[in-house]
């Protein structure tokens, strides 16, 4: 093997990011289910390869792998498919909370901006996000009572897009409070702004909810169809892993094409800024009429 060239630079994907094309094969090389395969010695080297390539530690922002919501979610998205229509409130409340939890977590890494967060801050947010997507959750099943089953089937997703909506804002309200860093085409940073981290929180829960559409909508119309064939009929004990190898099947190329839907280098415009930001802005960099920052995942 010949060694590295000098010129690569590791912190930035191999492939334009400007273009939807490269954002998307970006993402299905880092969410490929074939990582899991990987042993602990051969992640190890990669991450000695990299440290030493780079010569410094991580990256600015704080950044968690789309891939860890990828291969867990697919085992969520399946009990929450199965918890629509046919389980008992208590289930569907453990469930829902589950994920909505693992969702907090993935929330929270994958923010952008650096501005500390207290404990006490952290746990008000977890508390908020979590009870107040499974109160959603809850709500939509009772609207669905009288329904058909195959509607009930996609109260789940209906639950998780709305549960998006609460989530993601309530795990990165610390974001939307003081705002994230933004800077100049350099690199250079310029200030923080509020109104960039309300662009980037919107993208990111756009793009969760187009992540779900797949996984929780096309399964329910498969299954609901299956479900009155004789063959599945005979054999209830397919209807699980079937189920859950649909909706693994559907975030294989859902998360990586949705994550791709934004760039994770976002930009806006100066004149969308805040007044006070804007005005620093100008008088800091005359020249600058588009910031950028990171949108998080």
């Amino acid at each position: 093997m010949g060694e590295l060239p000098i010129d690569i630079n590791i912190q930035e994907p191999r492939w334009d990011q400007s273009t939807f094309l490269g954002r998307a094969r970006h993402f299905f090389t880092v969410t490929d289910p074939r990582n899991l395969l990987l042993s602990g010695t051969q992640l190890e080297a990669s991450r000695n390869i990299v440290q030493n390539y780079r010569g410094e530690g991580g990256p600015d922002w704080p950044h968690v792998s789309p891939g860890a919501h990828e291969h867990d979610h697919h085992r969520l998205h399946a009990h929450l498919l199965q918890a629509g229509p046919v389980l008992k409130t208590p289930t569907v409340v453990f469930w829902q909370w589950v994920n909505q939890s693992f969702n907090a977590v993935v929330n929270y890494s994958n923010r952008s901006g650096d501005a500390p967060i207290t404990i006490e801050q952290l746990g008000t947010a977890y508390v908020s996000a979590t009870t107040g997507a499974v109160a959603t959750a809850l709500g939509l099943k009772s609207l669905t009572k009288h329904l058909p089953t195959l509607v009930g089937r996609f109260v789940p997703f209906a639950a998780v897009a709305a549960a998006n909506c609460i989530n993601i804002p309530l795990m990165r309200q610390r974001e939307l409070q003081v705002g994230i860093p933004v800077t100049d085409e350099e690199g250079q940073r310029l200030g923080h702004s509020v109104t960039a981290a309300k662009q980037g929180i919107f993208q990111v829960v756009v793009s969760r909810i187009c992540m779900a559409i797949p996984a929780m909508a096309i399964p329910p119309l498969i299954m609901d169809t299956l479900e009155k064939k004789d063959f599945l009929k005979h054999r209830p004990w397919l209807g699980a892993p079937l189920q859950v190898g649909l909706v693994g099947f559907c975030l294989v190329f859902a998360t990586p094409l949705c994550c791709a839907l934004f760039p994770q280098r976002s930009s806006i415009h100066v004149s969308r800024l805040e007044p006070e930001l804007r005005a620093q802005i100008h008088e800091q960099s005359p020249s600058t009429e588009v910031v950028y920052y990171n949108k998080g995942l």
